[in-house]
Parts: structure tokens; C-alpha cells; sequence
């Protein structure tokens, strides 16, 4: 995973939880990195996890929620650092479709390297999307929060509902996501 991902992670944590949680997290986490993230360097996803893991233990929350939170944090980043993703996209379902058409696109002209998940959007009507998330890493929550926050950015209030599918011999993650109010 790309460092960016973890220095804003420390940083939810520092805005969330205070200065000191940070130093704890780190502490009580298995990091073979030592917690030393750049926004450029690349780390072993399963240190996301430690960090997670500590942290749901450390606040009392469960992990999923930490990261539905951590991903409606995330995204209002993202918009700060890269507005045009957000700003050429009029809709949030617009957005979402794309991620993988556009955003993943440029993301990989930044990082080579990037093991990004892939988003498969389909429009149902004008006011429901599936949207399939495929990845090797267990981070749909993360996914759902970010979905969620890119709803709030776009004031399109949305219920998110997910299903674990499998398909073409491989398992993924199919969010249905609802405008509220909609009734198509």
C-alpha cells in the first residue's frame, strides 16, 4: 500500500484520538516498518492492519467502523490534494464510475507500483449504482467509508448496503448504493 494512505491514517488518528494516541498505536503495533511512513513509500498492507487491529482494541471501537471513519476522512483528503477527480466528475455517481477509468489511471502514472482495488460501477437507474470492489486485500470498510464521504462532498445522501459475491472464479465485494429517496 502507498505510504500516503498511512501518514493520513496517523493523521486521522492525531485529529480523532490526540498527538499521543498516534505514539501508542505505533507502539503497541507489529510494524516490521517501525511506523516510519513516507507519503511515497510502499508497506506491506498487513501493517495497515496491525495498525487497525491496535487501534479498535485502543479506542474501543470495532475495526470496521475505525475504517468506514478513517475512509470518510480519507476522501475529503483526496479531494484537498487532487480537486479536478472531484471537479470533473458533476455527481457522485459520476465518481464513482471513475475511479478506475480516470483516477486509477492518473494514480498509476504517479506510482508504478500501486496494487490499486478495482471498481466496477453500474448504473440500475438515476438513482442506484452497484458498485463491485475487487481486491486482495480485506479493506471494504474502508471502501464503504470512502463512498460515504464521497456522498457527503457531493451533498448526495446515500445508503450503502454490501454483499460478498463471487464470480468469474473470484470473490468480491458488490456495494448497492441507494440516493436516498430514489425509487429507481
Amino acid at each position: 500500500m502507498k505510504g500516503m494512505v498511512f501518514t493520513e491514517l496517523l493523521g486521522f488518528v492525531e485529529q480523532t484520538y490526540g498527538e499521543d494516541a498516534v505514539d501508542d498505536l505505533i507502539e503497541g503495533s507489529d510494524l516490521p516498518s517501525g511506523g516510519a511512513y513516507t507519503a511515497v513509500g510502499t508497506y506491506d498492507h498487513k501493517e495497515m492492519q496491525s495498525l487497525v487491529t491496535t487501534l479498535a482494541a485502543q479506542s474501543n471501537t470495532p475495526p470496521n467502523e475505525l475504517l468506514s471513519l478513517f475512509g470518510q476522512h480519507l476522501i475529503r483528503r483526496f479531494k484537498a490534494s487532487f480537486p479536478d477527480f472531484f471537479r470533473t466528475a458533476p455527481t457522485l455517481f459520476d465518481f464513482l464510475e471513475s475511479i478506475d477509468n480516470h483516477i486509477h489511471v492518473e494514480v498509476r502514472k504517479l506510482y508504478p507500483d500501486a496494487e490499486l482495488p478495482e471498481f466496477r460501477a453500474e448504473r440500475l437507474g438515476s438513482g442506484t449504482m452497484h458498485l463491485d470492489y475487487h481486491s486482495k486485500r480485506p479493506f471494504e470498510a474502508l471502501a464503504s467509508g470512502l463512498i460515504l464521504g464521497a456522498a457527503q462532498l457531493y451533498g448526495e445522501p446515500v445508503r450503502v448496503e454490501s454483499s460478498a459475491l463471487e464470480g468469474d472464479g473470484e470473490k468480491f465485494v458488490r456495494f448497492s448504493i441507494r440516493k436516498t429517496g430514489a425509487t429507481a
